[in-house]
């Protein structure tokens, strides 16, 4: 049996239901506590070291000394959105429907599946071959 391209069931992506959000709780809010206490330190670590860089006299430690501030910053929202689990932010993407196929490649698509049907029509027959190895009793 052919299937065609018109005989697929379109399935929509942004109907399928989405997991509901769940906190983090036990352990794996611990790991989350210490991944957000060594990233912070971290940062903090690298801020007082940049600030003492740039007031020594380089001038391109400064957009570190603001860079590293910034970064545990980013660190404590991404820390509490998965604590959390808050999914509100994020947007459903809406993909758009396929085209219909050009009139002037529908003919191909028509040859391609009859094309496909000859293909199995002829593989379900048996070949010379086959009748010479198993002959029927």
């Amino acid at each position: 049996m052919v299937v065609g391209v018109d005989d697929v069931p379109r399935v929509d992506q942004d109907s399928q239901p989405v997991s509901a959000s769940r906190k983090v709780s036990g352990a794996d809010a611990i790991k989350l506590h210490l991944t957000l206490l060594a990233g912070l330190t971290l940062c903090g670590v690298a801020f007082w070291f940049e600030l003492g860089r740039a007031e020594r006299g380089n001038n391109l430690s400064w957009a570190y000394v603001f860079e590293w501030p910034l970064l545990g910053i980013f660190g404590v929202y991404m820390w509490w959105n998965f604590l959390h689990g808050n999914t509100t932010g994020v947007r459903k993407k809406k993909r758009p429907e396929k085209p219909a196929i050009d009139p002037q490649y529908s003919g191909m698509l028509t040859a391609w599946q009859e094309y496909q049907r000859e293909l199995n029509s002829d593989s379900d027959a048996p070949t010379s071959d086959d009748e010479a190895n198993n002959p029927s009793p």
